[in-house]
């Protein structure tokens, strides 16, 4: 029986939080991310989230080392002022004190998502009022769980639980994504860890 599986969610989270800090890259992007909250009124409300906590886990789970087939991190956080200007002040902050670390990161402002995302890809997201609105609307279950450091302690948001991230289920959640666009993950992932298992839409 895997650990986590089916346990409380005080467990769980335990365990989650143990099995991030394998990933000395999130660790790392995690601290400099609160340092900078500390100094920047714009970015209070933020996490890490989606495929880097996940897939992490899924790595941990199958006996990989712990940031295969990581392609980046994903910094999401929600300032109500939505000029593109305001977020690339925040983004190329963030450029320079995650340098160090040789990862990709992806930073966008959640609260103006829609306002390019639309146009980019013909689609009808809507607007979200907070950064834990728009990761509960993310593709699949497994995904919509973000972290972040408080004080020492991992904070951690995950609208649909935890079970599914330990029990390797990917489950989606059609509030915003499609079909086709879930199950294009879905099979994306299922290739790189094997032992995953999908729910159909």
């Amino acid at each position: 029986m895997i650990k986590g599986f089916n346990d409380s969610l005080d467990v769980q989270v335990k365990e989650l939080e143990k099995i991030l800090r394998q990933n000395t890259d999130l660790m790392t992007i995690l601290q400099i991310l609160k340092e900078y909250a500390n100094t920047n009124e714009k970015f209070k409300n933020y996490y890490v989230g989606a495929g880097c906590i996940n897939q992490t886990v899924f790595n941990y789970l199958e006996g990989n080392k712990i940031t295969s087939g990581i392609k980046d991190y994903d910094i999401v956080y929600f300032d109500e002022d939505t000029s593109y200007e305001a977020e690339d002040v925040i983004i190329k902050d963030l450029e320079k004190k995650l340098k160090k670390i040789n990862v990709v990161c992806d930073i966008k402002n959640q609260a103006r998502v829609h306002l390019w995302y639309n146009e980019k890809y013909v689609d009808k997201k809507t607007a979200v009022n907070s950064v834990e609105e728009a990761i509960s609307r993310w593709c699949a279950t497994v995904t919509c769980i973000g972290v972040r450091l408080e004080e020492e302690k991992m904070k951690v948001f995950a609208p649909y639980g935890l079970n599914d991230i330990f029990g390797r289920i990917i489950r989606p959640v059609k509030i915003e994504s499609s079909k086709a666009f879930f199950e294009e993950r879905a099979r994306k992932w299922q290739k790189k860890w094997p032992s995953l298992k999908i729910v159909n839409w």
